[in-house]
This record gives C-alpha cells, structure tokens and sequence, in this order.
C-alpha cells in the first residue's frame, strides 16, 4: 500500500500514543531533505523520522541509526534553534490528505510562549517540511524552498504566509455520515477495478491499492454495504501492519492484511513496518545515489580488465605459435633466389614438414632478405612476450578480483561506509584526490558491534579498510577470525580467546550475511586464529592468506542478524 491519506491517517493516530507531551531533546539532518528529531516521551527516546524524499516521503518513528553530516545545514540550524527544549502538545493530519502537523509549544527570545507549527508535506516529488508560526500562518523556514518562479499561486519561501495545498472537492471516508454516495458507486459499477477507479473520485486520499482493497471489502457477500464499509475503515484505527508480496513478487506494505496480497511478515507497529520495508530499498538508492563515482570506477575497471585478459589471452595463442615465424623465416632465407621484388605471397616447400608447400606471406615493400629477418623478428618479440604475458594475465585478474570485492561491498554498504571505500580508491590511486587532501590523515570508520547470545562482542568490518584495521591492528592475536571461503565479504572477529560453538556458528553467519552470498545457502565460512591470518608483501587492502583454519557451514539469517545487532545495543 502507498503512504496515502488513509495510510496518513493511521501513521497519525500511532505517533499521537507516542510523542504527545514529549520534549524535543535532538534535531538532526541525516541525509538531504529528511530530517530527524529525537523526542523523549514516556521515559524513552523516539527517532522521528520527517521525510521530503521524493521517492520515499513520509513520516514515522524508526530504530535505524544514523550519522549527522559534519556541517548542519542552515534549515537544521533554524529548527534547533526554536525547537530544541520544546514539547509536542498535539499531531493532527489536515482532512485524510497526506499533511501532517506538530504543533509544539516553545518559548521565544523574550521568553513567551508561543506556538509553533511544524508542517510535512508526503506529496512525492513536491514534498517539503517548514516551520510555521502557529498564530500569523508565517514561515519561519522550510526545507525546500518554493519561490513564484517556480510556483505563482504557491509561494513557500521564508517570510511568506503558510498556504494549505489546493483541497480537492471530496469527502473524507473517516467521516462520512450519509452513505448513498456509496451505495449509488456499488451499484452503478459492479466491476472491481472500475469501483475502485470511481471510489478514488469521490473519497480522499485514496490510493490505487486503498481503492482497490475497499472495492473488494465492498464485494464481500454478507452484512449491510454500511457495515462493511464502517468495517473497512475502523481497521486503520487499529492496525496490524503487514509487509506483502504480489503475485508478481514485488514487496509493499499495508496496515493491516486484505486480499489477494501475500502477507510476508506481521508487526508490531506502522514505524517497525516501514522501517524493514524501507531500511534496504532506501539504502540502495542512497549507496546509489552517494557512490555513483565509486560505482562508475568500479564498472570501468572491471570492464577494461576484462578486455584486457581476452586480449593477453590472444597473445598468449600467438606466442604458444611463435615458432611458425621462426620456420617461415628459415624457409624464406633457404630459398631467397626463388623470391622476387614485388611479391606479396610465395609458396614454398618446408623442410620441417616432409617439403609439403608453405603459404607465406610477403611485404611488398620489403626486400626477400628483408621479409625473412621481418619473420625472425617477430618470433623473437613473440617469445619473450610469451614470458610476460602469464603475469599480466594474474596481474590483471588480480585487480579484476580486487574490483569485484568492492563492487560486492557498495552493494551491501550503508551511505556512511562509501567514505572509507573513496578513500581507499584514492589511497589506491583508482580515484583523484581532493585538492589539499593528500596530507591529511585517514580516519577508518568503526566496523559495526553485534553481541552473541552469550554476550560475547563479534566485530564486522564493512570495506577493506575497516577490514585491515580490524584484522591486523585491532583484534588480539589470540581472537577468533572468520571469512567466507573464497567469496567476497567482510572479515569478522570474535572478541574471546576461547568462543563456544553457538558464538562461533553466529559468527559465521554474520559473515555470511556480510558477504556476496547473502542470498545463498549452505555457504562454507572459514575461521581461524587471528595470529594466523597473514597480509602479503605489497598486497590491496583487505587481502589475507591464513593456515590451519577449520570450517563451518550456515545458511545466512536476517533475523539473527538483527537480534544480534539489537543485543549489542542494550
């Protein structure tokens, strides 16, 4: 289901048991357009999550962390400075549109109390956030600034007075008393998906799944049409969210189960809900989006390396035939007389195979003695390119090996371990450093802490940077490391000198999950003693060889993941 107005409607009513009465302890803007405020209500803390993206607009509370910017930006500035320290003393939605209000009560800079208003508009590609002052309807400041050269009749600029966007003449299905309308559309179309195309011309806020979900409800056998619809809408007054798989097996969300989707998994709340349908499409885009150079640099080295073994392998076939130049050559030298000025091919008998006639071929513009040391020449250059191109060849599927590794760990990175991977790329000489940069010293983010079940601390690096860190410089020679077995992933270490056999199969699977066979069963992990894991002489980041290690084999588990990334956070 899309985060329509009906879906509003329900986000609204969970964030209302949440947050009213709750003070504003943090504002923080992540990432471009989406805004985070920490509110602390009923002895803990909510992560509000407002969102602008036009892709993924919405509002919610969400457990997924996060790491502010270095520099805040001006937007975020202005909302710590009139909000931090405020309380929340009401949420309501604008009709069933996706408009969503705070109303927060903070103090001035003579100390009065006053109302303000913070505004998210879930409106995809003209989404936005602002602060209003409750009383004059003036904008304090928004997140994306709207001025009348893009929009005349909407201007939504700092200063400018807060107009709602443009009502659309419908009724709102959370309040309707006189049902004829509807009894008249399930009358009048008895055809779902033209019910359903006719209910969203009449109803607000609905989207096409919505639409399509009453429609259905309405066709259900049994109970007054009044019933059924009452029935419909009071169960996003007490939802039980669900994600959901199409036939086609595309994954979305609902508030609660209809047909004919395919529940996938139930939770608890709206925000738990979307922040596991969110965490890795979002994440995706973001990676997309924040490492296109990275991800560019990557294809093309893959590409160019590629082209380049087929070459070296072709050269290589032409060295392995070296020795028809060197017979040819002979060949001509014997029989010199038998060639003439002007010739571009002769045919000759070969005394290396029983006199049988030889096609060779002549340049014109060479002399016969000319043509045969030609011959000679190019036996020589291909012999001892034959000694070379061996080692080009390992060369080249070295760094191809090496490109791929990095590909896999942009597909499984978050936005804020992209850092480490350009610099590495610079460190690397693949990326161009920024200018007075070269000097300063590389900070290498922290790999991320999970906790066994018997609380053991099992750390996992997330680039090559963090894995040589955590590898040779952090972990005691005497803790457990883990890899999978000849597949590209992180490297994980097991803070015990002695693990127990549940700690070290977690272990693995969290290598497993952290690594290109994340979809895969049954993958081999090895593990091993960190005094055993070697870094060769002037080897890329990340590569290691290791002794004596033992293996394990696990299938890998996103909610064990899960569980052991919650543990460490208690």
């Amino acid at each position: 289901m899309s985060f329509d107005g009906s879906f509003t409607h329900a986000m609204v009513n969970e964030l209302q048991s949440e947050l009213i009465g709750g003070r504003i302890t943090k504002i923080s803007e992540p990432y471009p357009n989406e805004i985070i405020i920490t509110v602390r209500a009923q002895r803990q803390n909510y992560q509000v999550l407002l969102s602008a993206n036009p892709t993924y607009a919405r509002i919610q509370t969400t457990t997924i962390p996060f790491q502010n910017p270095p520099v805040p930006n001006n937007f975020t500035m202005t909302l710590r400075k009139h909000l931090q320290g405020s309380f929340i003393n009401q949420i309501h939605q604008v009709d069933n549109d996706r408009i969503v209000h705070l109303h927060i009560n903070t103090r001035n800079e003579i100390g009065d109390l006053e109302e303000l208003v913070l505004v998210i508009e879930i409106m995809a590609r003209h989404s936005n956030i602002m602060l209003v002052e409750a009383q004059n309807r003036n904008i304090i400041d928004v997140i994306k600034r709207i001025g009348p050269d893009k929009n005349r009749f909407r201007t939504i600029l700092p200063g400018s007075k807060y107009v709602n966007p443009p009502q659309q003449d419908l009724l709102n299905p959370f309040q309707l008393s006189d049902f004829s309308v509807i009894e008249h559309l399930d009358h009048d179309f008895p055809n779902l998906e033209v019910l359903a195309g006719e209910l969203r011309k009449h109803l607000q806020g609905l989207g096409i799944d919505t639409s399509f979900a009453l429609a259905e409800a309405l066709h259900q056998s049994g109970g007054s049409l009044q019933t059924k619809y009452t029935d419909f809408w009071q169960k996003f007054n007490h939802p039980s969210p669900v994600t959901t798989l199409t036939r086609q097996g595309k994954l979305g969300f609902a508030p609660f189960p209809f047909p004919p989707l395919q529940i996938e998994q139930h939770f608890t709340s709206l925000s738990t809900m979307l922040d596991q349908f969110y965490q890795t499409k979002v994440q995706r885009e973001r990676v997309r989006e924040q490492g296109a150079q990275l991800i560019q640099i990557t294809r093309n080295e893959l590409k160019k390396n590629r082209k380049k073994i087929k070459r070296l392998e072709k050269d290589e076939t032409d060295a392995a035939n070296a020795d028809q130049y060197r017979v040819k050559g002979e060949v001509l030298m014997t029989y010199l007389h038998q060639v003439k000025p002007g010739m571009n091919q002769i045919s000759l008998p070969n005394f290396y195979d029983n006199n049988q006639p030889i096609e060779i071929n002549l340049k014109v513009e060479l002399s016969p003695s000319a043509n045969a040391q030609w011959y000679f020449k190019q036996f020589q250059k291909k012999k001892n390119a034959g000694q070379y191109i061996q080692q080009q060849i390992q060369n080249a599927q070295a760094e191809i090996d090496y490109f791929e590794n990095i590909e896999s760990q942009i597909e499984l990175a978050n936005p804020e371990n992209l850092d480490d991977i350009k610099t590495e790329l610079q460190q690397s000489g693949y990326l161009k450093r920024q200018t007075g940069r070269q000097n300063k010293k590389v900070q290498v983010s922290q790999p991320e802490k999970f906790m066994a079940t018997d609380g053991t601390v099992i750390l996992v690096g997330k680039n090559n940077l963090q894995n040589d860190k955590l590898t040779l410089k952090t972990a005691d020679k005497r803790e457990t490391w883990l890899h999978t077995q000849n597949i590209h992933g992180s490297h994980v270490i097991i803070r015990s000198f002695d693990p127990s056999e549940q700690t070290i199969l977690e272990a693995a699977n969290l290598a497993a999950y952290f690594s290109k066979a994340r979809a895969s069963a049954n993958v081999p992990v090895d593990y091993d003693l960190v005094k055993r894991v070697k870094k060769p002489n002037g080897a890329k980041p990340g590569l290691v060889h290791y002794t004596g290690q033992k293996t394990v084999y696990v299938t890998p588990n996103q909610e064990l993941v899960e569980q052991l990334r919650r543990n460490a956070k208690k």
